[in-house]
């Protein structure tokens, strides 16, 4: 039995993950953003909100994949939502960590293609400022930390790479949605 498959979009805040995960459901429906739990406050947009007691529920279970700390909230991949996020589509898991996506490829039985989406970071904090962050000084302090992040893994296999300054949200889920169907053999949408 072939294993399911599942899309990961790794960049720093304002790459283009949500615009091309946006893109990849408009061009074909089984393409979902996988919502993290999460625990703390803020934006509550594609993610399911929890609390500090289902997160240790799930720890103590064995469910969380991966769960890292941002903007002072916890973010959690857990198999649960997992399960449920395969059972209808093909989940787009957003990640800024490549220990996070390690874990997740490791921890969770898929075929997992691995995208990495990148711009300069002028461009987050123009793309930031646009769409009315609050907090555009966290966001840069987090590209800092993806670009170290890739610094340290200089040498971590991407299944496709996009500089989404040169290329727009439409083409980068084509290019996206070919590639995933090159695999499978499966006729594109």
């Amino acid at each position: 039995m072939s294993r399911p498959q599942g899309l990961i979009l790794y960049g720093p805040p304002a790459s283009g993950k949500d615009s091309v995960t946006a893109a990849l459901a408009a061009l074909d429906g089984r393409y979902q953003q996988f919502a993290r739990l999460k625990v703390g406050s803020g934006k509550s947009v594609g993610y399911r909100m929890g609390t500090t007691e289902q997160l240790q529920e799930l720890e103590t279970a064995g469910d969380v994949i991966y769960a890292n700390s941002r903007y002072g909230n916890v973010y959690a991949i857990d198999r649960p939502g997992l399960d449920q996020a395969f059972a209808v589509g093909v989940p787009v898991v957003h990640l800024g960590q490549i220990d996070g996506i390690r874990a997740l490829v490791e921890g969770y039985p898929a075929t997992w293609m691995r995208v990495l989406l990148w711009c300069p970071q002028v461009v987050t904090s123009k793309r930031s400022e646009q769409r009315g962050d609050i907090d555009t000084a966290d966001r840069l302090a987090a590209w800092k930390a993806t670009r170290e992040d890739m610094d340290a893994h200089p040498d971590y296999f991407w299944d496709l790479k996009v500089e989404t300054v040169a290329t727009k949200p439409e083409r980068s889920a084509r290019l996206i949605d070919e590639l995933l169907h090159a695999w499978t053999g499966a006729a594109t949408a």
